[in-house]
């Protein structure tokens, strides 16, 4: 039996690896930074909607390309490799997610054609369903929203946002609502836009009320996304460190033929590859197993943050002290990587919401 991915999606994965490497390019990427961006590049995102992947995980019937989760991955793992400064998690697939899972069909006609077409941009706050601070947590009433909401994902040129309340129901709010104001977050990942929406009796457009699954389905897409982007950014830095190994001398020898580094590289990849899997297998159980879709994305998100975390300081020390400066570039997909394993949830809160899905522990024990 063959595993691996079919022509059409190994297709997918080839083109946008080189439109990424073509429109995105490092030196593109460290401009951006240079100029203190709020992690989105407008032009590159344009370029993006010209590839049709905002309407990616949108069905044919509302202007989308109706791609499968797996799809969806392989265009996130390219993203990451690239450490593209454009959002599409939150954006391109979190949003249209819960519109699909939990929007009327007037609702689907009302909005979907437009974010496939790239005339709504949607940013997207559920993080208050995975772990809440002090003063966090929006309350509805009425109809109107009241409260914070931390760490809204894709909110840089958002005009709308996905934000689920304390019951886990989904509204949909205009950016321009009376009663509401954004911060903006700072990150560690300059490539990525964060915020905080403070809320004071906001009007909202509420989806069904269904006890909070359509959220819980947003996290779950969105964990195995971010799982796929930091594949997708320990490849890069896995790649790097092998190069500068190949290149770099030390004693008359290029480093790469020290024993010691050979390992390094070598752990590095025995790590990560593994982690393919586990994401393919996470992004296919979100279409044709949901059953399993919340577990095995608990699994793939924890296990890809701490093998990237690895990663990520490994292909650093591979570079000696050339790793660590800006010149060189690679801390932008260690940043990546570092913002991918926390977001959403870090290892430890994911793996105790697999131990509760298990019935293991008990929620709060």
């Amino acid at each position: 039996m063959n595993f691996d991915f079919s022509d059409e999606q190994l297709a997918l994965k080839d083109e946008a690896r080189k439109f990424l490497a073509a429109k995105c390019p490092p030196d593109r990427v460290r401009k951006l930074m240079d100029e203190d961006s709020p992690g989105f590049d407008p032009e590159l995102w344009a370029q993006v909607a010209e590839q049709g992947w905002l309407g990616a995980a949108i069905p044919e019937e509302h202007g989308g390309l109706g791609l499968g989760y797996l799809e969806l991955c392989c265009i996130a793992e390219e993203l990451g490799r690239a450490v593209a400064p454009v959002p599409f998690a939150a954006r391109n697939v979190m949003a249209p997610l819960a519109l699909i899972a939990a929007g009327s069909e007037a609702q689907q006609a009302q909005w979907l054609p437009r974010i496939a077409a790239g005339e709504v941009r949607f940013g997207v706050g559920v993080n208050e369903q995975v772990s809440r601070r002090d003063g966090s947590g929006v309350r509805c009433t009425g109809g109107a929203l009241t409260g914070t909401a931390l760490f809204v994902l894709d909110c840089e040129e958002a005009d709308h946002f996905m934000i689920a309340d304390e019951a886990g129901r989904l509204h949909i709010v205009s950016a321009q609502a009376d009663g509401l104001e954004l911060i903006a977050l700072k990150t560690i990942d300059a490539t990525r836009s964060v915020g905080e929406l403070r809320l004071a009796s906001t009007p909202a457009e509420a989806l069904a009320d269904d006890g909070g699954a359509a959220a819980r389905r947003l996290i779950a897409a969105g964990r195995i996304l971010l799982a796929a982007d930091s594949l997708g950014a320990a490849d890069a830095m896995i790649a790097q460190a092998v190069a500068y190994a190949g290149q770099r001398e030390q004693f008359g020898r290029v480093i790469g033929s020290f024993q010691a580094v050979k390992h390094m590289c070598a752990e590095m990849a025995a790590k990560n590859e593994p982690c393919r899997s586990l994401v393919w297998y996470a992004a296919h159980a979100f279409d044709a197993v949901p059953a399993e879709a919340e577990l095995v994305a608990c699994h793939a998100k924890s296990h890809t943050g701490e093998v990237g975390r690895f990663v990520a300081r490994t292909a650093t020390e591979v570079h000696g002290g050339m790793g660590f400066t800006d010149l060189l570039g690679l801390h932008y997909w260690f940043k990546r990587i570092g913002f991918d394993r926390q977001v959403l949830g870090g290892p430890e809160t994911v793996r105790e919401e697999a131990a509760i899905l298990q019935g293991w522990t008990a929620r709060g024990v």
